[in-house]
């Protein structure tokens, strides 16, 4: 089988993709953070003044240059980890148990086991356990000052 010179041409942009090996090198060169996985039971405790519990996870850089940050937080019946608040990072809270009610600017919405709520950067929010159980929850944290 004969190429042209136009078909050739295609095909270099594809051999010029780095390998995975290349890519995860160049992780451990440009200080992200390294895949891996994070066993909950050997998350450290960190109990605040309101009673919520956190487990620090993860926090530093993606290879694409944003800073992300993870913990896991459990919040006891009718608690509030800390005021309403903004900054300039987005946020993420996955449910795992229990019932967290999240205000963003004024509105109210209510996050049972499995539901996901998001914040935008800059905008006022906080959270509520407004159930009669521990709420369990994770937050993703993305964006400038989450690392």
């Amino acid at each position: 089988m004969t190429m042209t010179r136009r078909e050739m041409c295609l095909l270099l942009p594809g051999a010029m993709l780095p390998t995975a090996a290349a890519l995860a090198e160049a992780g451990e060169q440009d200080g992200s953070l390294p895949s891996g996985g994070f066993p909950f039971e050997t998350l450290a405790v960190k109990t605040a003044a309101s009673g919520a519990k956190t487990r620090a996870i993860f926090k530093g850089k993606l290879a694409t240059g944003e800073s992300i940050e993870t913990h896991a937080t459990t919040l006891p019946p009718g608690a509030m980890p800390h005021p309403p608040h903004h900054h300039v990072h987005s946020e993420m809270f996955f449910m795992r148990e229990g019932t967290l009610e999240l205000t963003v600017n004024g509105k109210t919405y209510p996050l049972g086991p499995g539901a996901v709520g998001f914040v935008r950067s800059n905008e006022e929010h906080g959270v509520k356990n407004v159930g009669s159980t521990a709420a369990n929850y994770f937050v993703v944290e993305i964006g400038p000052g989450a690392a």
